[in-house]
């Protein structure tokens, strides 16, 4: 006779399974169908696509890793969901266009940028809750940020007006703006804190900013619509996508230099890469996919259907942000 007891215990084994399989989840932002892509690191295999806000871009951790934060741009507001699991945990209503997000290293300021609404939002945040403290108007689409490393500044690219501004976090004022190249995107800031990398969109090559002193001392040939960034952790390399020529540089921070090229069809934009170092997620923007490489062989061993304009990705146990 099948026994209570032993139905309890099914059930929880069944429970526990169903956990595991989730544990090492790879979140996928589906811009255009306004979900989130929920797959299984391991397996390669979709687990289940959520709904979300419309337009949902870009994610990130909160400062503890207990939640990942979702930007839903048309949706205006933020979806906290379990970093490990991708569940929904919580909503945050009008937070008005975040299409980029970012917390400062200090942890006291939380950075929304708003590219359609052409603002940028600074929040106070006291480790739950945001708070506004400042809307400031930027001309035109504010798109990615960076931060320094004392938490006093934090950069904005400018796509529709070819520049990058330097806001002051303490007094929440625009320090200044200058020029850069066409379509600039993606901004990161050196593991020394002397440069700015970004991403010019509209060419083919990296644009290298002495931010004290606000002028251009390097352009790195990169590959056509160069995007965005992701550091690989060693505190000296970075990865550049371009999704125009369809491929991932590799840069070295010591030296400026270009010094490897992955091939990725479809369009690399965000990037996520495993805590070894060894395997690199890319969204493909065209061909409703994600790109699973591997980067000691620089290759693409998987591509993976998700939904629509996939952009952002996460996964928790990634390389270290630096």
């Amino acid at each position: 006779m099948f026994s209570f007891c032993r139905l309890v215990v099914l059930l929880t084994l069944g429970f526990l399974a169903g956990a595991h399989a989730l544990a090492n989840v790879v979140v996928v932002l589906n811009s255009r169908d306004a979900t989130v892509s929920l797959i299984d690191q391991t397996t390669h295999k979709e687990i289940n696509t959520i709904p979300v806000g419309k337009e949902p871009h870009h994610l990130m951790a909160t400062p503890d890793n207990k939640s990942l934060i979702v930007a839903s741009a048309m949706g205006d507001e933020l979806v906290f969901l379990d970093p490990k699991t991708g569940q929904i945990q919580r909503r945050v209503k009008d937070v008005i266009d975040p299409y980029q997000i970012g917390f400062s290293p200090d942890q006291k300021w939380f950075v929304a940028n708003a590219l359609r609404m052409d603002h940028v939002d600074i929040y106070r945040y006291d480790g739950k809750d945001l708070k506004l403290a400042k809307r400031i108007p930027l001309a035109k689409l504010p798109s990615h940020m960076a931060f320094t490393a004392d938490s006093k500044m934090v950069f904005v690219t400018l796509q529709g007006s070819d520049q990058v501004s330097a806001i002051d976090l303490t007094t929440q004022t625009v320090k200044w703006t200058m020029p850069v190249g066409k379509l600039p995107a993606g901004i990161a800031i050196t593991p020394n804190n002397k440069y700015l990398l970004v991403g010019i969109m509209g060419g083919d090559y990296v644009e290298v900013v002495d931010w004290r002193t606000q002028k251009t001392v390097k352009k790195i040939t990169a590959g056509d619509g160069a995007h965005n960034f992701l550091p690989v952790g060693d505190k000296r390399h970075i990865l550049v996508s371009n999704r125009v020529s369809n491929t991932i540089n590799i840069i070295d921070q010591h030296t400026m230099v270009n010094v490897g090229t992955i091939n990725v069809p479809g369009g690399p934009d965000c990037m996520e890469l495993s805590a070894d170092g060894k395997t690199l997620w890319a969204t493909l923007r065209w061909i409703k996919k994600v790109a699973v490489i591997d980067v000691p062989g620089r290759k693409v061993i998987k591509m993976i259907p998700v939904g629509r304009s996939p952009h952002g990705v996460y996964f928790h146990n990634h390389a270290p942000r630096s």
